[in-house]
C-alpha cells in the first residue's frame, strides 16, 4: 500500500476524559485489492484498516506532555466502513484488557513464579475460571470477585492450588 493511496473512508475519534492522557485516533479503510492482487491473500482480504494513534501523556514530575505516535494495521475479510472498524478495534481491546484483568488480578498471574512453559498453566487457569463462570460461582463484574473467591471451595473436591488460585 502506497502512502498516496486514498482511503475509502476515514473517521477520527478523540479521548479527552482519560486522566493525564489525550488520545486522538484516525481510522482509515483502504481497498485491499491492489495490495493483495496475485497473492494467496487475494480471496481472503477485502479491506486494509490503518489506525493511527497520537497520544499526549502528562508527566506531573516535569509538568510536560510526552507525545507518542503509532500506526496499527488490520485486515478485514469483508468491506467495512471506518466508523465500524474503529468500533471493532475498540471492542477487541476491551475484551483483551478484560481477559488480562481476569488473569492478572483475579487469578494472580503476575505473581506466578512459573518460568518454564507458562502457557500451559495460563490455559489451565483460564479453563478453571471458565468453569467457575459457567457454574455461576463467579460474578462477571470483577469488582466483587476477590470477595467471592475467599468463600469458594474447589468444585468436586478438586485441589487447584497448583494453579495459584486464592483458595489454596
Amino acid at each position: 500500500m502506497r502512502r498516496d493511496t486514498k482511503p475509502l473512508s476515514t473517521v477520527q475519534t478523540v479521548d479527552k476524559k482519560q486522566r493525564n492522557r489525550h488520545e486522538t485516533r484516525t481510522v482509515a479503510v483502504f481497498n485491499a485489492k491492489p495490495a493483495v492482487a496475485g497473492t494467496e491473500w487475494q480471496p481472503h482480504v477485502r479491506a486494509i484498516i490503518a489506525i493511527e494513534r497520537h497520544v499526549h501523556t502528562f508527566q506531573p514530575a516535569t509538568g510536560l506532555w510526552n507525545t507518542s505516535r503509532e500506526t496499527a494495521l488490520y485486515l478485514s475479510n469483508r468491506p467495512i466502513r471506518a466508523h465500524k472498524a474503529a468500533d471493532a478495534a475498540r471492542k477487541h481491546w476491551g475484551i483483551e484488557n478484560k481477559q488480562h484483568y481476569t488473569g492478572d488480578v483475579t487469578l494472580r498471574e503476575d505473581a506466578s513464579r512459573i518460568r518454564r512453559n507458562p502457557g500451559i498453566i495460563v490455559k489451565l487457569r483460564s479453563f478453571a475460571y471458565n468453569i467457575l463462570l459457567q457454574s455461576k460461582r463467579v460474578n462477571k463484574a470483577f469488582s466483587s470477585a476477590s470477595v467471592m473467591f475467599s468463600r469458594l471451595r474447589p468444585p468436586l473436591g478438586l485441589r487447584l492450588s497448583a494453579l495459584s488460585l486464592p483458595w489454596s
